[in-house]
């Protein structure tokens, strides 16, 4: 299999993953670089995968379809273009000879959906949208803090080896963040090093990892007691052994930080 991040836009990611002869895609917010690389690559597209409804993650859906085919697969409970199969926890899509199960993860949407595929060349594969990021977690548009809280831990109990495949090339900006909230995490520094020399190349900071996340990720880290004394710093009220309010708190520093 080959799983490769098509850029869009001016920080979005397509995921596209392929065996040399079919493909699948993942939030295809525009069809124009997904179109080039079947061209390119000599591929079918088979399946779009959508995990939550803004415009940059469905606005190539139509096109695609119209001009594939495709199987479009989206959340149960989000304005996605018909006709889709719709799904919801626990559900499952078999394309390409992989299994991808369903997980809810609201908390950036309402409704939105993460992809997880349990074995895929030797390790486990999670497509998350916008909902975990690589040093980071999306904004609160839709859902509650608790909501967040609880689609973040589902996704960090997931096998350490995880690929984690977000959707944002967001990565060093969040860095930067997660070094204000814990400027003495070794792994942090290390990683942010790593990824500063990415980017300098043009080459994408992602797939990330899901033991890296849990080690550098300040929103998988709401029980640490470091990262709670920072989020207490930013906000007084914040009592240090309420997840809830330490993730909120971190959000919210995180909306207003440059």
């Amino acid at each position: 299999m080959n799983l490769l991040p098509l850029p869009a836009f001016t920080d979005n990611y397509i995921w596209m993953l392929h065996n040399g002869h079919q493909a699948l895609v993942v939030d295809p917010g525009d069809s124009a670089p997904v179109l080039q690389a079947l061209k390119d690559l000599n591929l079918t597209l088979q399946a779009i995968l959508v995990t939550h409804h803004h415009a940059d993650h469905v606005g190539g859906v139509d096109a695609l379809r119209d001009a594939t085919g495709a199987m479009v697969y989206g959340p149960a409970r989000e304005r996605i273009p018909e006709p889709l199969v719709r799904l919801t926890q626990g559900d499952v899509v078999q394309v390409l000879g992989l299994r991808f199960e369903t997980i809810d993860v609201p908390g950036h949407t309402a409704g939105h959906i993460a992809y997880y595929c349990p074995e895929m060349d030797g390790a486990p594969l999670l497509f998350c949208g916008d909902t975990l990021f690589s040093g980071g977690c999306g904004r609160l548009f839709e859902g509650t803090p608790t909501q967040m809280l609880d689609s973040l831990d589902q996704l960090a109990a997931l096998p350490a080896n995880t690929r984690v495949c977000c959707t944002h090339e967001y990565t060093l900006s969040n860095l930067k963040f997660a070094r204000a909230v814990e400027p003495g995490n070794a792994a942090l520094l290390h990683y942010s090093s790593q990824c500063e020399a990415l980017r300098a190349q043009n080459l994408p900071t992602l797939p990330s990892q899901m033991a890296l996340e849990q080690h550098i990720n300040p929103f998988l880290r709401v029980r640490h007691t470091a990262v709670a004394q920072a989020a207490q710093g930013y906000d007084a009220q914040v009592h240090q052994d309420d997840a809830v309010a330490v993730l909120a708190a971190l959000r919210q520093w995180k909306n207003e930080f440059r």
